[in-house]
This record gives structure tokens, sequence and C-alpha cells, in this order.
């Protein structure tokens, strides 16, 4: 009873929390909102939530890295390829090695295998906060999916990274040698089984609905089991799990662009799949308030293990930690940008805009990978001693995390506003050739459908009217995509006000079923179905 109450009670947080971030009038992200709750819960209740370090990774960890994987926009990140990898693992080994040097320098009391392990936790990033900073600012598409992809690859990347510390602090010594063989039989060993349990199980799955019939809530539930399948198979044969469950999203990317799930299949998953996230996210930032005030508790006896005594000293290795970051991502950041620069041999043109420079510096914000990571130290070393600074270096890792979102909180939006990176024109050619080449097909296929049945009808002129009229449609569409100059201008405005008036039909149908089924006119059967449908055509218009 203690864990399902306590589990409704992080949810319910979840839920206030979105509120609150939709009532208040200044900018304030989500995971801030939550982090307050869970410390407000912490200290009104007496929750004491403990978990497994390795039951926190496998419940967290796999879905989380596994949507990422799976929503990635690929295609968007080919022109960036190379500044994300750059980011991703280069920055990820620089950090590691800057900051881990940086809180050994600061801190001498704790091991440098300790100190490697809490840089490695607090290298990855976390779009989610970013997005959440600045959803009153909006991000550049390009700035977005570059961090995106970074996010995406350096969590894999910097979790890799801290179970080698973690094996240096548990064993006392390190091999370059046996450290690079693991890391490839880990890395390659967990992206093949992440790919082969997905094309596995959705061949699987692809062949029993071909078969037998398409059931929706069968195949969300498989989608949701797929990450924990992967990573659990990994973690058994000493392999990735994370590199799994990133790779198993890619490819699960890959299989669905086949197209064989239902329209209504792919809506569903897609909410549950919010859901998941939404829930996740929320529950690992509430669980980090949660245990702040016993970590502020404890934090004498934590700031002890410096050889200080005063609490403010760890505030000061915090914001030391903090700008320590900050300044490691910038540098970073510069001379992979003008690396790229060299590379297409723009040297002699402008620097990037410092305002890009310092918009991508900030936006490292840490979030719920580097608490899910820093609460999987381990308790004890081999002979069963305590694992060392353990406290402080949870403690340094929360500090970091709500001081990146503060700094993010006052820095970002400023920057952000009205900054622009070069427009990917060829995105949009894409999607207009898209949708022209889709409306030929739609009315290659209604002219092809339209014949074949009113074939032998004694009303085939009414086939050929009906048909026409639907034709026009995506006629009207391709005279949409296809103008020039100021007749394309014309065509969009006139579309952006169809979709206005559009909505606002939809929405008064919707208000009407709503009133004859309260004034009971109408049938919940037939009330249900109506409103389905017209949830489906906002969801389209307002998308």
């Amino acid at each position: 009873m203690d864990i399902i109450t306590t589990t409704l009670v992080l949810l319910l947080a979840i839920v206030v929390s979105g509120a609150i971030s939709r009532a208040i009038p200044i900018i304030l992200p989500l995971p801030l909102i939550q982090i307050a709750l869970g410390a407000i819960i912490g200290l009104s209740a007496d929750l004491s939530v403990r978990l497994d370090p390795e039951i926190f990774f496998l419940l967290f960890l796999p879905p989380l890295l596994f949507l990422d994987g799976w929503r990635i926009a690929a295609d968007e990140l080919k022109q960036d390829m190379n500044v994300v990898v750059e980011l991703a693992l280069g920055l990820v080994v620089f950090t590691v090695l800057g900051a881990g040097l940086l809180v050994h320098w600061m801190i001498p009391a704790m091991p440098l295998a300790v100190a490697f392990a809490l840089a490695a936790v607090i290298s990855p990033t976390d779009p989610i906060a970013v997005s959440a900073i600045a959803q009153r600012v909006p991000i550049p598409p390009r700035m977005m999916h570059i961090l995106e992809g970074e996010s995406l690859l350096n969590d894999a990347s910097g979790l890799v990274c801290l179970r080698f510390a973690i094996a240096a602090a548990l064993t006392g010594s390190f091999s370059l040698y046996d450290a690079t063989l693991t890391f490839l039989w880990t890395a390659f060993g967990g992206l093949a089984i992440g790919v082969g349990v997905t094309w596995a199980v959705t061949w699987l799955s692809t062949s029993i609905s071909l078969r037998y019939g398409e059931e929706s809530g069968s195949e969300i539930l498989v989608s949701i089991l797929i990450p924990f399948a992967a990573y659990l198979i990994a973690e058994q044969l000493h392999c990735s799990g994370i590199l799994a469950a990133v790779s198993a999203g890619t490819t699960m990317s890959v299989a669905e662009s086949s197209g064989r799930a239902m329209a209504a299949t792919r809506v569903r998953r897609n909410s549950v799949w919010d859901m998941i996230q939404f829930a996740a996210n929320g529950t690992i930032f509430v669980l980090l308030g949660e245990q702040l005030p016993s970590i502020v508790e404890k934090a004498s006896a934590t700031v002890q293990v410096t050889g200080h005594q005063g609490f403010w000293w760890l505030a000061a290795y915090v914001v030391g930690l903090t700008f320590g970051l900050a300044a490691l991502r910038f540098t970073w950041v510069w001379l992979s940008l003008h690396l790229t620069l060299f590379r297409q041999r723009r040297q002699r043109q402008t620097s990037p805009n410092w305002r890009i420079l310092a918009a991508f510096s900030f936006a490292g914000v840490r979030g719920a990978i580097t608490l899910a990571g820093v609460l999987t130290l381990p308790f004890t070393l081999n002979d069963g001693s305590p694992f060392p600074a353990r406290d402080l270096a949870i403690c340094l890792a929360m500090g970091v995390i709500i001081m990146s979102l503060i700094l993010a909180t006052l820095f970002l939006p400023p920057l952000l506003k009205n900054l622009e990176l070069p427009k990917d024109t060829k995105h949009e050619e894409d999607e207009a050739a898209a949708r022209v080449d889709a409306a030929k097909a739609a009315i290659t296929e209604i002219a092809r459908l339209q014949h074949s049945l009113s074939k032998g009808q004694e009303d085939a002129d009414l086939y050929v009217e009906t048909a026409a009229r639907v034709m026009e449609l995506y006629r009207e569409r391709i005279r949409n995509q296809t103008g020039e100059g100021e007749d394309v201008a014309l065509s969009k405005r006139m579309m952006r006000i169809e979709l206005e008036l559009r909505l606002a039909a939809v929405r008064a149908e919707r208000t009407e079923i709503f009133r004859k089924l309260r004034a009971r006119q109408l049938g919940n059967e037939i009330a249900t179905k109506l409103v389905r449908e017209l949830d489906l055509l906002e969801a389209r218009y307002a998308s």
C-alpha cells in the first residue's frame, strides 16, 4: 500500500505542476516547479522514497531513451551531423575530463574515479528542460534539431563513461586496453541488440497482424515492452542497455516507415507515449525535489567530506561546477563551430553570432538523465565499505541540475529572442513537393476507383460528379503548393484563414453535440462517435 500511495502522490504532483505552469504569469520551467512540489512533499509527508539504482535505471531510462530515438528528426540532422557528433561525443569526453579534474581540484577528498563518475553524469543535456524554459520564446527549429540530436547521443555516451568510472572506483584500477575492449563490446553489442530486438518484435507483430488482424491495444503494449526487452537482454549479456534502448528507438522509426500500422493505432500510440514521457520525466523531477530536504539535512555531514564545515561551501562548489560546465561547453561550441566553418572553407567569413554561441552554451541544461545516472552510484564498494563521497556526489549533481535550470531560465529567453539560424529552405521545398506528389497520387487513385465503381452502373454520372468534387480538393492543394511569388503568399494566407474558420466550425459542432447530450436529445454512443470524429479533425487542422 505504501508503494501505491507514494506513486499516486507523485503522479498527483505532476498533474498539479502542469496546472501551476500554465497558471503563473512568469516564465518558469516545468522541471523547477516539479522540484519545488517534490520538496514540499518531502517536508510535509514521510514518503521516504528509496529506489535501488538498478531498478531506478530500468524504470525510467529505457522508455525515455527509446522515445528520443524513435522521434528524432534524423533527416533534418544530416546537414548538421558533424556538429551533433562533435557536441554529443567530443563534448562529453571533454566535459568528463575537464569537469572531473575540476571537481578533484576543488574537493581533493573526493577520489578521482568518483570525480570522473560525477562528471560523467552531469555531462548529458536535457532538451525537454530546455524546451520547457523556452516555451514562450520558441527555439529556432534548426537549433532544436541539433540539441535533440546531441541529447540523444550524449545520454548514451555519458552514461557509458559513468559505467567505466564506477568500475574504476569499485576495483581501484583502470586499464585503457581493457576499457577500450569493454567499450567496443558494450557499445556495438548494445547497438546490435537494440536493432535485433526491434526488428524481430516488429516483424513478428506485423506477421500476426497481417494474418489475424490488428488490435490497437496489443500494438501499443508491444511498443512499450520493446525498450525494456532490449535493455534487459543487453544488460544480461553485459552490453550497454542504454545504447540498446536508443538503437531500438531509431530502428522503430525505420520499421514504422513501412506504414503498415492502422491510423487509429498510430493516433492512440502517440497519445500513450506522450503520457509516458510526461509522467516519467515529471516523476524523476518530483523525486529529486522529494529527496532534496533530506539531502540538505545531511549537508553538514556531506560538507565535512570536503574538509570544511559550513553549508555555504557546498553552495560554492555547486556554483563553481555549474559555471565550469558552462565554460567548458562554451569553449567546445566555439571550437566546434569554427572547425565547421574551416572545413567548409568559410574561415574568412565573419564568426558565428555570439548570441548563438551563448544560447548553445546555456542550452546545456541538466535534467532527468543526470539525476537517474547519479542515483545509480552504488552504496558500497566490492569490499563492503561505503562508496566514497556518494552523498556529496548526489548533492552536487542535484545542485547542478537546479542551478543550470535557473541560469537557463534567466539567460536563455533573452538570447533566443528574435534569434534566427540560417534558414533551411530545403525542408520547406521537400514538404511542398511531398504534398503535391501525395495529392497527385490521390487524384490518380480516385479516378481509378471511380471508373471501377461506376462500370456497369445506371447512375454512372453520379460517380463521376462525386469523384470530380473530391479531386477538386486535391487540385486546389496542388495549386496552393506550386504557385509563385505573390500567388504563394496569398494562397498561404487564405489557407491560414480557412484553417481558422474550419477550427471554429469544428468547435461549434462539438459544442452543439455536447449540448444535445446534456439535454438527453442524443445517446452516448452516437455522441462519442461524433465527438471522436470532430476531435480528429481538430487535431488535423491544429497541427
